[in-house]
């Protein structure tokens, strides 16, 4: 999470959604950069308006605008399963496919050595939306959005990318992900239009 004090913007970290290149870019010009412990690095919405929205409003009675990426979801599992592989590379066991992998992230496993949950939960819980959402996909227009809001050009490094793996899933398989992550689908489609809307800052 990133905090710009004078621009009024907080940057909410989406887990394996470009969130480690954002913080290396503009780490420099945050008022508050918070890159561990993960659970505050990683705060969400509901966190975000139930705990650090109030203490920033004793400060300035200002409104903090909000903004974060969302990736594809499935391409979004596939990074959290790439991620699994890598930090599994050292043990002997066989190495799990992506279907098996889905399969207990559907499960809901306590094998998960790290909780996954969904980008809809991360985004919107609390019922309260992040108010600038922008595709993972179409990061020029998150830039744009940057370099506007922030009053300089932005580049983003291309780093802490995981190795290609097989993303094969069974019919069923897919069929079943897909129901359960028909929320992260529906906000992911209802973003395109917002991600070329122009600032209001």
């Amino acid at each position: 999470m990133l905090i710009f004090w004078e621009q009024r913007l907080v940057f909410l970290a989406t887990p394996k959604a470009g969130s480690t290149a954002v913080e290396v870019a503009l780490e420099p010009l945050a008022s508050l950069a918070v890159q561990r412990p993960p659970q505050m690095k990683h705060a969400d919405a509901a966190h975000f308006h139930r705990h650090i929205h109030p203490w920033l409003q004793e400060l300035t009675a200002d409104h903090f605008t909000t903004v974060a990426l969302m990736r594809e979801p499935m391409d979004w599992l596939s990074s959290w399963y790439r991620f699994y592989r890598r930090d599994e590379s050292d043990t002997d066991s066989a190495p799990e496919s992506f279907d098996q992998f889905v399969q207990r992230y559907l499960r809901r496993s306590d094998s998960m050595t790290r909780p996954i949950g969904t980008q809809a939960e991360f985004l919107t819980g609390g019922g309260t939306r992040v108010d600038r959402i922008f595709r993972y996909e179409n990061m020029p227009a998150f830039t744009d959005f940057l370099d506007d809001w922030l009053g300089c050009a932005i580049s983003l490094p291309r780093i802490n990318v995981p190795p290609a793996a097989d993303l094969t899933l069974q019919p069923d398989t897919d069929a079943a992900l897909r129901h359960a992550l028909a929320a992260d689908f529906a906000l992911y489609a209802s973003i395109s239009d917002e991600a070329a809307a122009p600032s209001t800052f």
